[in-house]
C-alpha cells in the first residue's frame, strides 16, 4: 500500500514476474482493498508465494472505535512512525514486520445524510502547538508514511457486517492530528494515490487539505496538488494570532493570504479559512472588518467553528448569537461564511479534541 502502479510494476519486474502484474497489484489494492496477497486470485500461486516472501499489503484494521450520539465515529488506527517504504521487504518472512515502533492516531468518520466525510491524520501529535488544540498539547511523536495515511481510508470498516449502516465516503479532509505541510511528501503521495486513475481515481475536488501556513511548503502544495485548501486563520490580527498560533511568527496570515491570491480559486478548486470563535476575543464585528480587508480579492469562504474546551486552557467559547452576527457581517460584505455544525463532541472527536497520548502511555 502507498506505492503507485509504476512502482508496483518495478516490484514485479524485480521478482521476475511480468510487468503487467504491477497493474494487477494496483487493482487489488486500490479497487478491491484486499488485506492479504493470497486474496489476489488472478495471480498464479507461484507469483503470490514469491510476493508473500518479501512483502505484505500493509493494511492494519482499527483497534478501537467510539460512536457519538450524532452518528460520528472515531477510530483508533495503529501506525508506524519511522521513515520506511510502505512495501519494505520483510527481513524474516513473518507476516508482520515488528522492527518499527507502533503508535496510534485518531480518524473521524462524519456522516451527513447522503454524504460521509473522513477526517484523517498525518502525524502522531503535532509540532505547531496551537493554544486551543489538544493534539498540540500531545507534542510531536512521529511522521506518518503515505501508507499510514492511506490505511485510515483503506481499512475503514465501511463494508463490515458490524457496520452496515455506514455511508460510503464522499469526501476526505486532512484535518485530523498533525500539520499536513509538515509532512508534505507523505501527504502529496497519499493524495496522488487517491486521485490517480490507477489508484482510487477520486476527483481532487473531494479532498481538502488543511494548514496553519508553513513557509515554502504551502506554495509547493498549491503548485503540485489540485485538492482544496483550508487555512486555519482564527484571527486576522498578527499579534493575537501569534498568541493563539506560534506558526504565525514564521508565516504570518498576511503572507499566507498574499500567496493564496497568486492562485485561481474561481473555478472548481476551493479555498477556505477555518475560524474557531472565542467569546470576546476574536468574534467581534471589528474582527469581521479585518477579515474582509485581509481576504479582499480572494475567492474564498470562512467556516466559523464553535470552540470546544480543552484541559488547562482558559479560552471562552463564543456565544451563538455573536457567531451568527459575525457570519452575517462577513456574508453581507462579500465573504461567504458558514457556521460549522459541531459533531462528535461527546466522544472527543470534534475540532481540536483529537489526542491519543493517554492511550499510548497506557499501551
Amino acid at each position: 500500500m502507498g506505492l503507485n502502479a509504476s512502482e508496483l510494476r518495478q516490484i514485479a519486474i524485480d521478482l521476475g514476474l511480468p510487468a503487467y502484474t504491477g497493474g494487477q497489484l494496483a487493482k487489488w489494492l486500490y479497487e478491491k482493498h484486499v488485506t492479504e496477497i493470497d486474496e489476489m486470485t488472478n495471480l498464479s500461486k507461484a507469483a503470490r508465494q514469491l510476493l508473500s516472501e518479501r512483502y505484505t499489503v500493509g493494511a492494519m484494521a482499527p483497534i478501537a472505535s467510539q460512536e457519538s450520539k450524532d452518528g460520528t465515529i472515531k477510530f483508533l488506527f495503529p501506525v508506524r512512525t519511522t521513515s520506511h517504504l510502505s512495501a519494505q521487504p520483510k527481513e524474516d518472512g513473518n507476516q508482520h514486520d515488528t522492527s518499527f515502533a507502533y503508535r496510534f492516531v485518531e480518524t473521524v468518520y462524519i456522516p451527513d445524510e447522503d454524504r460521509a466525510t473522513l477526517c484523517v491524520s498525518c502525524q502522531v501529535g503535532c509540532k505547531m502547538n496551537c493554544l486551543f488544540c489538544q493534539t498540540g498539547k500531545q507534542g510531536f511523536e512521529g511522521q506518518l508514511t503515505a501508507a499510514d495515511i492511506l490505511n485510515q481510508i483503506y481499512s475503514l470498516p465501511l463494508h463490515s457486517p458490524l457496520t452496515p449502516h455506514l455511508t460510503p465516503l464522499t469526501n476526505i479532509v486532512f484535518m485530523g492530528q498533525g500539520e499536513p505541510m509538515d509532512n508534505l511528501d507523505a501527504v502529496l503521495r497519499a493524495t496522488e494515490m487517491l486521485t490517480s486513475s490507477e489508484g482510487y481515481a477520486w476527483s481532487p475536488k473531494r479532498i481538502t487539505v488543511s494548514s496553519v501556513g508553513v513557509k515554502n511548503k504551502l506554495k509547493r502544495f498549491l503548485d503540485e496538488s489540485q485538492c482544496h485548501v483550508a487555512i486555519s486563520m482564527h484571527s486576522p490580527l498578527h499579534e493575537q494570532r501569534l498568541q493563539l498560533m506560534p506558526a504565525e511568527k514564521a508565516m504570518p496570515i498576511s503572507e499566507t493570504v498574499a500567496l493564496l491570491k497568486e492562485y485561481d480559486f474561481t473555478h472548481q478548486r476551493r479555498c477556505s479559512f477555518e475560524y474557531i470563535c472565542f467569546g470576546g476575543l476574536n468574534d467581534s464585528l471589528q474582527h469581521g472588518q479585518e477579515i474582509v480587508k485581509l481576504v479582499q480579492g480572494l475567492e474564498c469562504r470562512v467556516n466559523l467553528i464553535r470552540f470546544h474546551a480543552i484541559p488547562d486552557v482558559d479560552l471562552p467559547a463564543s456565544d451563538p448569537l455573536r457567531m451568527e452576527q459575525l457570519r452575517d457581517y462577513l456574508t453581507s460584505h462579500g465573504v461567504f461564511a458558514t457556521i460549522r455544525a459541531s459533531r462528535g463532541e461527546d466522544i472527543l472527536a470534534a475540532c481540536g479534541l483529537l489526542s491519543t497520548k493517554e492511550l499510548q502511555n497506557r499501551l
